[in-house]
C-alpha cells in the first residue's frame, strides 16, 4: 500500500504541517511509502516536500491519498481529479469576516475555501474533522462518511534544550504570561492584551506578556495592536514573531500561564503543548478549544478582563488550585498519546483501502 500527502503548503512551526511530516513518519515507520506533494514549502522542508504538479506520475487506484484541506488552492483540484483512493482531513477554515478589515485577499480566499469545501462531498471516501466541532461542520454540508482524527502529535521533542539567547533575553522574576499562535484577528490578540493591562495595573506590576507567532501579512492588524498598547500605556509586551522550535520551547519554559481568548480554533495544539510542559492554561471556549482542553485546564466562559486578571492572580496565590489544574491537563493528554492517535490513523486507512 501506498499513503501519500497533499496539502497546499508544507511549512516550518505550522501545526498542519507538523502533523503531516507526523503522519509521515507512523506510516514509514510500518513500511507504507508516504511522501508530501505540496504547492509551497519552506526552504528548510525543501527535502521533504515533492512538487503536486508531480502526483499523476504516482497516482494510481490501489493508493490512498490524504488531504489535509484547510483553504482553497490548486492541490484541491488536483486531489480530486486522480483516480485514488481518497481522505480527506478538514482543519477548518477561520470564516472570512475576520480579515475585512485587515486582509482582503485572505478574506477572499478563506469565502472561496468554504464555498469550495462542498464540491468535495462526493470526491472522497472518507472526511474527517481533527475534532467533533470540525467533523460536525462536514456532516452539516453534506459530507455522508465522516469520523474524527485528532491532530498527530509527538510531545518527546519538547523534551529537548531550548535557546540560550532567548532564554538570557526573557528570563527575569516577573510574572510571564504567553499566548503561541499566528497574529490574525480571530485569535483577538487586542482582548489578551487587555486582560493583561489589568493585570498589571491591579495585581501584580512585575509582569510581562509574550505573544509569539508570525505577523508577516498581518501588519496592519498588529499595527492596530501597538496603537492599543500605546492607549493602554502598557509596558513589557512582546511580539517576537516567527521563531524556531528551540526559541519557541524556551518561551513556554520561562512562562507561568497560557492564556488564549481565540474565538475560532479548529483544534487548538499549543493548548496541548502547554498541558503538556505544565503550564497553566486559561482559554476562551472559541471553536473547538473545549474539546480539545478535554477537561484540563480553566475556560473562560466570559470576557471579563477585569475577572480574568483577577483568576490569574488567585492562581498566583492559591498553589494548591494551580496544582490541581496541572494535574487536570496531566489527565486530558491521555487522549493524545502518539500510539493512540496513530492507530485511529491507520484504522481510517485501512477501513478506506478496503473498499
Amino acid at each position: 500500500m501506498r499513503v501519500h500527502q497533499f496539502a497546499t503548503s508544507l511549512t516550518y512551526g505550522d501545526a498542519i504541517s507538523d502533523e503531516m511530516l507526523e503522519i509521515q513518519k507512523v506510516l514509514r515507520e510500518r513500511g507504507i511509502e508516504s511522501e508530501i506533494f505540496v504547492r509551497f514549502y519552506d526552504p528548510r522542508l525543501a527535502n521533504l516536500a515533492r512538487d503536486y504538479r508531480e502526483y499523476p506520475a504516482h497516482s494510481s487506484p490501489e493508493n490512498v491519498i490524504i488531504f489535509h484541506f484547510s483553504i482553497g488552492s490548486p492541490v484541491s483540484r488536483m486531489f480530486f481529479r486522480v483516480p485514488d483512493k481518497k481522505i480527506m482531513i478538514y482543519h477548518n477554515i477561520t470564516p472570512y469576516h475576520y480579515f475585512l478589515d485587515y486582509h482582503r485577499l485572505l478574506a477572499r480566499e478563506c469565502y472561496k475555501g468554504r464555498l469550495e469545501l462542498k464540491m468535495f462531498i462526493d470526491k472522497v471516501d472518507l472526511a474527517l474533522g481533527d475534532s467533533e466541532y470540525n467533523r460536525q461542520e462536514l456532516e452539516e454540508v453534506g459530507y455522508r462518511h465522516t469520523a474524527v482524527l485528532p491532530i498527530l502529535m509527538d510531545f518527546s521533542k519538547f523534551d529537548g534544550p531550548g535557546d540560550p539567547v532567548v532564554e538570557r533575553l526573557f528570563s527575569t522574576e516577573k510574572k510571564t504570561i504567553l499566548f503561541v499562535g499566528r497574529v490574525i484577528p480571530n485569535k483577538k490578540f487586542e482582548d489578551i492584551i487587555k486582560i493583561f493591562y489589568f493585570y498589571k495595573k491591579y495585581f501584580n506590576p512585575s509582569s510581562q506578556l509574550l505573544l509569539v507567532g508570525d505577523y508577516r501579512g498581518m501588519e496592519r492588524y498588529l499595527a492596530a495592536l501597538f496603537q492599543l498598547i500605546d492607549e493602554l500605556k502598557v509596558k513589557d509586551v512582546f511580539f517576537p514573531g516567527h521563531v524556531e522550535f528551540a526559541e519557541l520551547l524556551t518561551f513556554f519554559r520561562l512562562s507561568n500561564y497560557y492564556l488564549s481568548m481565540s474565538e475560532h480554533e479548529g483544534f487548538g495544539v499549543p493548548l496541548l503543548e502547554s498541558f503538556y510542559l505544565g503550564l497553566p492554561v486559561l482559554a476562551f471556549p472559541g471553536g473547538a478549544v473545549k474539546e480539545t482542553m478535554n477537561g484540563g485546564g480553566i475556560l473562560l466562559r466570559q470576557k471579563d478582563y477585569l475577572q480574568i486578571a483577577s483568576l490569574i492572580h488567585q492562581l498566583d496565590e492559591d498553589k494548591q488550585l494551580r496544582k490541581k489544574i496541572i494535574f487536570s491537563q496531566r489527565q486530558a493528554l491521555s487522549k493524545y498519546q502518539r500510539e493512540k492517535v496513530a492507530q485511529i490513523l491507520l484504522h481510517h486507512i485501512t477501513e478506506v483501502a478496503g473498499r
